[in-house]
């Protein structure tokens, strides 16, 4: 029998390596890599030579009967495509079985976002005298105003603002750097907490950390640490919506295009690499344009019909 493991180490080096891939995607493709060797012992199959169409085909009826999302099942699927790429040109296997899988048709659901008046109740719910507040109503500030992954967000260093320009240097995916521009209500938070509040969190610390945002103990915030702070906000708001980070960030595209950003800034601003990952938002500002045209055209709709 293949050592599994073995290889997985080496797919993991060439990700990390030659990909540079960021370490939230080197975590995804070692949790499919892993679901899959547990199959591939439970059949018995020993080699990955031994992995043809028939296998994965069972592998992936296992998956489905598990109730998981057609998009879900893709990446997976796309995850060891990759990897059996990478044990190809290994010279591990002659050929790779997954490129002659069709992958599942992945929906495309609509994102989820807050309304401005949602976004209102939620910057109101902080107490900007004191240190949590002024961190939790900044932290608020640059996830709505920048459009950031909350990743993102939790990287940032105090070197990392320029504030006579208004512009914040973030790490994207892959490690893969870009300035985001943020306006004055993100610039007066931020003043606010970095000269103040953070300061009164770092005294409780012993390190002198250099992240921009702190917990309550002084040491850096984490990513879950972050979706707490958002789901304490909406409690303090009361509202009977669910707010994650990547929400932040659907309503910061939806509200850019909707007040007529055009699709290639806000690509660049989130950090996308292709225009298609951008479009999933245009649906929003279709039926936004088309609400304003049948409110707004005298010939849109007969007024005595309503």
């Amino acid at each position: 029998m293949e050592n599994f493991v073995q290889f997985q180490k080496l797919f993991t080096e060439y990700l990390q390596i030659e990909k540079n891939a960021s370490p939230y995607t080197v975590e995804y493709y070692n949790h499919d890599l892993e679901e899959f060797f547990s199959f591939l012992r439970q059949e018995g199959i020993g080699t990955f030579q031994e992995v043809d169409q028939q296998c994965i085909r069972l592998f992936l009826t296992i998956l489905f009967d598990k109730k998981l999302s057609r998009r879900s099942v893709s990446r997976k699927i796309s995850s060891l495509r990759t990897f059996f790429k990478f044990l190809e040109r290994e010279e591990i296997i002659n050929t790779n079985a997954f490129l002659l899988i069709t992958l599942p048709k992945a929906s495309n659901p609509i994102p989820g976002f807050l309304y401005e008046e949602e976004m209102v109740k939620l910057f109101e719910s902080n107490d900007a005298e004191t240190p949590i507040g002024q961190r939790n109503l900044a932290l608020l500030e640059i996830l709505y105003g920048t459009g950031i992954r909350v990743s993102e967000c939790q990287q940032l260093r105090i070197k990392d603002i320029d504030f006579s320009i208004g512009t914040l240097l973030v790490k994207g995916k892959g490690n893969k750097e870009r300035y985001v521009p943020f306006g004055s209500f993100a610039d007066k938070a931020l003043q606010l907490y970095i000269h103040d509040g953070r300061k009164q969190l770092l005294e409780k610390s012993e390190v002198n950390s250099e992240s921009i945002f702190l917990n309550a103990r002084g040491t850096p915030i984490t990513t879950r640490g972050i979706r707490s702070i958002l789901n304490k906000m909406v409690e303090k708001a009361a509202l009977t919506i669910h707010v994650h980070p990547h929400k932040l960030r659907h309503t910061f595209a939806t509200h850019m295009l909707n007040e007529g950003a055009d699709l290639r800034t806000v690509q660049e601003l989130l950090g996308h690499e292709s225009l298609s990952s951008t479009q999933v938002y245009t649906h929003v500002t279709k039926d936004h344009l088309r609400n304003i045209y049948l409110n707004s055209h005298p010939r849109a709709k007969d007024r005595n019909n309503g």
